[in-house]
């Protein structure tokens, strides 16, 4: 069974649309919201296979919650259910990281069409780089068994699974700047306010430098009041 975060602030068509999914042959898990950032909070909460999201919302717009959502999640399939559907709408989704538009009105059966091709694209996309290996100089993230291994000896290092967390998330951004309380709430699952959440990151930041000292290619560079980037010199 997909599970499918849908967004949408008109409350009816919320309505016709998940029990339209919900009715389908294979059928849908759907998880709702109002607006963008009550998206956000489901989307941390119920880690979707694929979002369905309107534009124009309250509160925060889909555009807002598309940018904060990619901040560290590259991979999960968003696709705009809009009116929205202008050039500029269009191309200003598409550089968001939006995967894909249907435009207003639509039947479920048609947005279950497009569900499937673009879960069908991103399942084949992943499974090319299902190793989730990330070369960083002489080393090389192993992300799933934890591991750092330098490629000029070929031993590996265990990490600790938040070690890994961390290091592939500035991996996945290398050279991109990775806000802070987006790590916090990924990671951590806190806000940037919370005091221990935060010296907890600056001490495992501290140990992954350490880590890397002797790869002069890699440096993890603090943003100030921003939050962290991995610049790596190809």
């Amino acid at each position: 069974m997909i599970k499918l975060l849908l967004v949408e602030d008109d409350a009816n068509l919320s309505y016709i649309i998940q029990t339209g999914l919900e009715d389908l042959i294979g059928g849908y898990e759907v998880t709702t919201a109002a607006n963008g950032a009550e998206g956000l909070k489901a989307w941390e909460a119920c880690k979707p296979d694929i979002i369905i999201s309107d534009i124009d919302m309250p509160v925060m717009n889909g555009f807002d919650m598309v940018e904060r959502i990619r901040e560290t999640d590259p991979d999960t399939p968003i696709l705009f259910a809009s009116a929205l559907t202008s050039p500029r709408d269009v191309k200003a989704g598409y550089r968001l990281g939006v995967n894909n538009y249907i435009k207003k009105p639509f039947v479920p059966e048609e947005l279950d069409a497009h569900i499937h091709a673009m879960l069908k694209l991103t399942n084949g996309a992943k499974s090319q780089n299902e190793t989730e290996h990330y070369r960083l100089g002489h080393y090389t993230l192993d992300a799933p068994h934890a591991t750092l291994r330098d490629d000029r000896t070929n031993r590996p290092r265990a990490l600790t699974v938040r070690e890994s967390q961390l290091l592939q998330l500035l991996a996945e951004h290398k050279n991109e700047t990775v806000r802070r309380d987006a790590i916090l709430s990924r990671l951590w699952g806190a806000e940037e306010g919370d005091y221990f959440a935060s010296r907890s990151l600056d001490v495992f930041v501290n140990k992954l430098r350490k880590l890397l000292e002797d790869e002069p290619k890699v440096t993890i560079k603090t943003v100030r009041g921003v939050g962290l980037m991995l610049m790596y010199e190809e």
